[in-house]
């Protein structure tokens, strides 16, 4: 008798009985929440040695960061002095240029072109006819905008002012069909008429022999021609050119600098202090460049 009481309980009975007993105990915990104080105070034994688990992960991290701005500052802060010497002496050499220039137009008793006005205006309105390239802005009469006045962007000329309200004004770009300007080839000096043919992405040139020095990828500049555009401002970029004798001219076509299809904001321009207009006191209206 003595030995069969004393007999030790087997592996298996062992692990059945720890199985049903947590099966009770997840019973009596989800039925009664008998073992929430339980889990409030292990929680609380065992929170420091989480934080102190995650301390060198978070050191490490601390460290690795802090590294990594201040090697990101040092290059950001070297990419800046290179940026600052260099513009330096891009302004050295602007000034020489300038001074250069002016002697010059001094040797030739020509006049110096004085630096323009400008003033920012916004698109507020695009004209709804199809064969229209035309857009509203927001300056008017209030403001000094005057007919015929130069509008450019960041990247070249946009138009001319068509028509002035009191507080807007009629922007005809250079793309509307009815609108030409006088250009100058960046390379080769020839000037050429960029007419408008309703396509804010194309412009044609207008009579070019077949003979003409003109090449693909040529950039045409305002060449200040009928007194309108200043000179000097980006128009196009030519970017087809076919030569078909049959015809009596060339077929030559330009895309615009100016994102004329979504431009937003424009700057217009006012003639510089030596231009005669300015020396007059006052702008005089002019028409539209055709």
């Amino acid at each position: 008798m003595n030995q069969l009481f004393n007999q030790a309980i087997s592996l298996r009975g062992r692990l059945t009985l720890a199985l049903v007993l947590a099966f009770l105990l997840l019973i009596l915990d989800l039925r009664m929440g008998a073992m929430q104080q339980v889990r409030m105070v292990l929680n609380s034994v065992v929170s420091p040695v989480q934080y102190l688990a995650v301390v060198p992960e978070q050191t490490l991290q601390r460290v690795y960061n802090s590294l990594r701005t201040k090697h990101s500052l040092l290059t950001e802060n070297q990419q800046l002095t290179n940026q600052m010497l260099d513009l330096q002496g891009r302004v050295q050499r602007f000034e020489f240029l300038s001074q250069e220039n002016q002697r010059l137009r001094s040797l030739l008793a020509s006049e110096s072109q004085a630096e323009s006005t400008r003033m920012v205006a916004e698109v507020i309105a695009v004209d709804s006819d199809p064969f229209s390239q035309q857009v509203v802005i927001n300056k008017g009469l209030l403001h000094d905008v005057f007919l015929g006045q130069p509008v450019i962007d960041d990247s070249g000329i946009v138009g001319q002012v068509s028509s002035v309200g009191a507080t807007t004004a009629r922007v005809i770009l250079i793309s509307d069909a009815s609108h030409g300007i006088p250009t100058r080839s960046e390379r080769s000096g020839i000037r050429v008429i960029a007419q408008g043919v309703g396509d804010t992405q194309r412009l044609e040139l207008m009579h070019v022999p077949h003979s003409t020095e003109l090449e693909v990828g040529e950039l045409l500049f305002s060449s200040a021609l009928g007194g309108v555009f200043p000179e000097g401002y980006p128009v196009a970029q030519i970017s087809r050119i076919r030569r078909d004798e049959s015809l009596p001219f060339a077929q030559v076509e330009a895309r615009p600098v100016a994102q004329l299809d979504r431009v937003r904001m424009v700057l217009l321009l006012w003639p510089g202090v030596g231009d005669e207009s300015d020396m007059n006191g006052d702008m005089m209206p002019q028409e539209p460049d055709q």
